[in-house]
C-alpha cells in the first residue's frame, strides 16, 4: 500500500487536547496507521468524511487529492456527537 500524507484542519484538536495522555497516544497511533492506507467506514452516506473508532473515542478525516487525508476531529464519543450535529 502507498503512504498517505496527513494534514490537520484548524481546530481539529479542540477536544483532543482535553483527553488523557494515554488516550491521545492511542489516537496518534491510529493517525500513523492512516498513513499506511487502512480503510475506514464512511461517516454517513453522502458526506465526504470517514470515521475510525478507537474504543470510546472517534477520529474523523476526509480524503482529499490522491494520497492525502485531512484530520478533522478527534475526541470522545460524546464530543463526536456534538461535532456531528454541527456539520
Amino acid at each position: 500500500m502507498q503512504a498517505y500524507e496527513i494534514e490537520y484542519e484548524p481546530g481539529w484538536d479542540k477536544y483532543f487536547t482535553k483527553l488523557d495522555q494515554s488516550v491521545q497516544e492511542r489516537i496518534l497511533n491510529k493517525i500513523v496507521q492512516l498513513q499506511t492506507g487502512i480503510q475506514s467506514r464512511h461517516l454517513k452516506h453522502g458526506l465526504p468524511y470517514f470515521v475510525e473508532e478507537i474504543g470510546a473515542y472517534r477520529l474523523v478525516y476526509a480524503e482529499e487529492e490522491p494520497r492525502m487525508r485531512v484530520i478533522i476531529f478527534a475526541g470522545s464519543h460524546k464530543d463526536y456527537e456534538k461535532w456531528f450535529k454541527s456539520q
